[in-house]
């Protein structure tokens, strides 16, 4: 089980609810049972999410595992240039 907090505008298509526990294993599975909980956020998920993981970011990186009491953070991409 791990604690996944969605940053900004990925919290309003979870019902405004920020802090989510989820059993995962890796990034694939998160997001995963993310789209199946939230069914908005798979828009989200295939333009891109960035994941921090203790405070390093993975792009893209959907193998990576989740250890147990990671601080987890999903943050959209940022579009613009």
């Amino acid at each position: 089980m791990v604690e996944v907090t969605l940053w900004g505008s990925l919290s309003a298509v979870a019902g405004g609810k920020a802090k989510h526990d989820i059993e995962a294993k890796d990034i694939r599975e998160l997001f995963r049972k993310l789209a199946e909980q939230y069914p908005g956020i798979e828009p989200w998920i295939d333009r891109g999410i960035a994941v921090a993981i203790d405070g390093t970011i993975y792009r893209d990186t959907w193998s990576k595992e989740l250890p147990p009491g990671a601080e987890i953070f999903l943050l959209p991409r940022l579009a613009g240039g």
